[in-house]
């Protein structure tokens, strides 16, 4: 048996009947020129007869909330799901199929996991090859992103002819002499205890460093974060919203401004948010915060949660897009200087203690109108090359997260090839049309990517505009 970290057990203490707390992925997949009619249906019965059982952490099951234990009665008939969608299936009725099975909880007598294969999606265009999906849900109590998708690649083949002959769930067991070296590393308790202790001065360090950040806008508290309609309380019902953007045009946008990609990400997220508020009359006068994951991952690891947040300041408040991009800027940097200065047990400690109170608070919901932070917004690295399975190509793959009270958008973006794919998962009722996010998000985009050559002619970056006001100067920009 294997014991559950603090993070783990968080999530499933989290759970309700209107809060699920599982991480999901839709991969959309092209058929193979020349492939039957028969094609999906194969692959479905490939991973129904497979006589490999599956590995960790596709065979655990809890025991007390408190260990994993092998699963000794595995069905997988209880986890793979075969449908066809009614036609003529869009891709808006696949995303509607997804949304309705993301707001349904997955069941604890059994592992915590479930896989859709899903026919009948529409060519992308005419003549394009016909499409079929794979919707994949476990629960954030085994895996964070970066694990989930780490395995979503060690599933698929970088070869068009290379045979997929093992279902995810049974990964493991192509490379026996391999598993130590991908599960999370089990330590001693008094490796455990050591580890801690060492910790204490410097996360009291960075704490008391923090109040003398007060004054500084960069800085972000925990406190920070402005009531708005995005931190309503849930229903169960879910909107799944997803759309493929190129990469490269943010890669131009950081270039030019002389900032980083993930930069510009949340510059666009934050404009979007703040073009998305405006319609619906609901934008704070104070600067929306995003709750930003961090990745502390140093192996190759693809089950547990290894992660720390970063609190950024969105800049919502702001009309002049460069002015929010800037802040955004700061406020990222303030954070990761932060984190710069402690190793991965002072990082998991220093944001325990930040953040206790906002896990108090999501448990219990004793102060609904208090909240850390307004939104999650997470990048996680996808795949630089193809991906296929039996041949099908995979062309897009979008996240789906988790949404909880007091946080009804979660907005997660994957790499693939050349796009960035973004998930937006959100409480329907708490947000209706939340779908018009990926024509802001659009809009947004067209934005940056006109003010950033704007700037670029002028010879203005980012970083100048923050030394400047660091110095008490100011540029103004030519009309």
């Amino acid at each position: 048996m294997r014991l559950l970290t603090a993070v783990d057990q968080l999530f499933l203490l989290l759970e309700s009947r209107k809060q699920p707390m599982h991480v999901g992925g839709l991969f959309l997949f092209e058929l193979p020129e020349n492939a039957d009619s028969s094609f999906v249906c194969q692959l479905v019965k490939q991973m129904q007869h497979s006589d490999v059982p599956p590995t960790f952490p596709f065979n655990q099951v809890l025991e007390h909330l408190i260990f994993w234990k092998k699963d000794k009665h595995f069905d997988v008939e209880h986890h793979l799901h075969h449908v066809a969608l009614p036609q003529p299936a869009r891709v808006r009725e696949l995303l509607m199929y997804v949304s309705r099975e993301h707001g349904r909880l997955l069941d604890r007598a059994m592992p915590l996991w479930e896989c859709h294969v899903i026919e009948g999606i529409q060519p992308e265009s005419e003549g394009a090859p016909e499409r079929f999906a794979l919707y994949f849900k476990i629960h954030h109590s085994l895996v964070d992103g970066i694990a989930a998708m780490r395995l979503v690649k060690k599933s698929l083949s970088q070869s068009p002819t290379e045979p997929v002959t093992l279902p995810i769930w049974s990964l493991m067991a192509r490379h026996r002499n391999q598993v130590d070296a991908i599960l999370p590393k089990e330590r001693s308790a008094r490796r455990i205890i050591k580890e801690q202790i060492s910790t204490i001065k410097p996360v009291f360090t960075e704490l008391l460093d923090n109040l003398k950040n007060f004054g500084d806008d960069s800085y972000v508290s925990t406190f920070a974060a402005p009531m708005s309609v995005l931190n309503k309380r849930i229903s169960a019902s879910r909107r799944i919203a997803a759309q493929s953007y190129e990469i490269q045009r943010f890669n131009d946008i950081a270039e030019r401004l002389n900032i980083s990609k993930n930069d510009v990400v949340l510059a666009v997220c934050a404009g979007a948010i703040r073009r998305y508020l405006l319609s619906i009359d609901a934008l704070p006068s104070k600067p929306l915060i995003a709750f930003v994951p961090m990745s502390l991952r140093t192996d190759n690891s693809v089950a547990g949660n290894q992660l720390s947040f970063v609190l950024a300041n969105l800049g919502t408040h702001l009309d002049d897009p460069l002015s929010r991009i800037e802040l955004i800027h700061r406020s990222m940097n303030n954070g990761k200087r932060r984190f710069r200065r402690m190793n991965q047990a002072q990082v998991i400690n220093y944001s325990v203690i930040s953040y206790a109170w906002e896990g108090i608070n999501l448990a219990t919901g004793l102060f609904p109108k208090k909240q850390a932070f307004n939104l999650i917004i997470s990048n996680v690295p996808g795949s630089e090359k193809p991906l296929y399975w039996n041949g099908a190509r995979l062309q897009s793959l979008y996240p789906a997260s988790i949404v909880f009270n007091g946080q009804a958008m979660n907005i997660t973006l994957a790499s693939y090839l050349d796009k960035i794919e973004f998930g937006i998962t959100a409480c329907s009722k708490a947000l209706p049309h939340v779908q018009d996010m990926l024509v802001l998000i659009e809009e947004e985009l067209q934005l940056l990517e006109r003010t950033s050559k704007e700037l670029e002619f002028q010879g203005i970056t980012v970083t100048d505009k923050s030394s400047d006001k660091k110095n008490g100067k100011t540029k103004k920009l030519a009309p």
